[in-house]
Formats: structure tokens, C-alpha cells, sequence
């Protein structure tokens, strides 16, 4: 009998501790939707010219 009113008094402490579970959040408030791009701004495009600048190769460096 006393392990039952152990596990009552801990019950007790727990939900004077840790009160109920927050309110569930739905899906629809999780998410939200924003523009890719703002409008108004200017997108750069692909530069074949430039783009050896930001290509990197172990074996390019290397010289193979």
C-alpha cells in the first residue's frame, strides 16, 4: 500500500512541477509563406564567362 501512495505523492509533485502538456500546434500555424524572391529585386543570372572563378577541382589544382 505504501508503493501506491509513493506513486500518488510523486504523481502530485510532477503535475504541481510540471503542470499539462503546452496546447497542441497545428500544422497550418507551424508553417508560413514567403516569396522566394521579393519583388522589386533584381536576379543575376547564370555568367558562363565567370563561372571558372568559383569552379574548384582536386585535380585542376593539381595541374593533371
Amino acid at each position: 500500500m505504501s508503493k501506491e501512495l509513493a506513486m500518488d505523492v510523486a504523481a502530485a509533485v510532477r503535475r504541481a512541477r510540471y503542470g499539462r502538456l503546452p496546447e497542441r500546434i497545428r500544422f497550418e500555424e507551424m508553417t508560413e509563406e514567403v516569396e522566394a524572391v521579393p519583388s522589386g529585386v533584381v536576379i543575376t543570372s547564370y555568367d558562363p564567362e565567370g563561372s571558372w572563378k568559383y569552379y574548384s577541382c582536386l585535380a585542376l589544382d593539381v595541374g593533371l
